[in-house]
């Protein structure tokens, strides 16, 4: 997606009225505060204010002329400069969460919260889960998940994400299944066993990916339904649970 030249600069963290002061003294070249004022349509107490933000920026420059200020716009290329020093305060700024601000807002965390559950609904959250899925677990050092799935709910699980089975394998992330009732395509990376489904009907999907549990259902066997628990507790919960059941199968 392409952003035009106004949005760039926004990028750059100049406002709408430094934009157009900057872009006005462009066409004047050195000029006078009433002039630029003039040439922008900003009035001018505030073209004088906005004059200095955009000096401090080191995109405008001045230069005493009798006794008056003269300004002019630094060459375009200057904005590369711009660019460059926020790049280097966000690449800092992401250095210092990585390593201090996010250890320490976890340590005020409480071990659970309503933030801690999530709800998505439709095709859409299905497949924030499914990529949910995917990113948790590559990242993690076992690269696996476990899942309980029913025969009802497979037929709709990879109808938002259908290359989802692809990408697993791709990023060499191995999953074992325990299917409820019949069916289920084979696939790489992948162990399956089965249940019988007894009288039940109900579509649900159970993913395992400590410290995460994603479960999926459907209403009126159409509309699904989507939860995320964020708990090592729970999951490794549910973890023991599925392994157990899996040696005894």
């Amino acid at each position: 997606m392409t952003i035009n030249k106004k949005e760039c600069l926004h990028q750059l963290g100049l406002s709408d009225r430094q934009i157009s002061i900057y872009q006005a003294l462009l066409r004047l070249g050195p000029a006078s505060i009433r002039e630029v004022a003039a040439e922008s349509g900003v009035n001018r107490g505030s073209t004088y204010e906005t004059l200095k933000q955009l000096a401090t920026k080191g995109v405008v420059s001045y230069f005493p002329k009798g006794r008056r200020r003269v300004f002019q716009a630094e060459d375009p290329e200057r904005l590369l400069s711009l660019g460059e020093s926020k790049q280097q305060a966000l690449s800092l700024a992401m250095e210092q969460l990585r390593k201090d601000v996010i250890p320490a807002l976890k340590q005020t965390q409480s071990e659970f919260s309503p933030g801690n559950v999530r709800f998505y609904e439709g095709d859409d959250g299905v497949e924030m889960a499914l990529r949910d899925i995917l990113d948790s677990t590559a990242d993690s050092p076992e690269k696996g998940y476990a899942v309980i799935s029913t025969k009802t709910l497979r037929e709709h699980l990879y109808r938002p994400f259908p290359n989802f089975t692809k990408q697993r394998v791709s990023r060499g992330i191995r999953v074992r299944v325990l299917a409820v009732g019949e069916g289920g395509d084979e696939a790489e990376l992948a162990e399956r066993k089965w249940l019988p489904a007894g009288a039940s009907t109900d579509a649900s999907y159970i993913a395992i990916y400590p410290p995460k549990v994603a479960m999926i259902t459907l209403t009126n066997n159409i509309h699904p339904v989507v939860v995320i628990i964020d708990s090592q507790a729970i999951a490794s919960t549910q973890q023991i649970l599925f392994d157990t059941l899996w040696e005894l199968l």
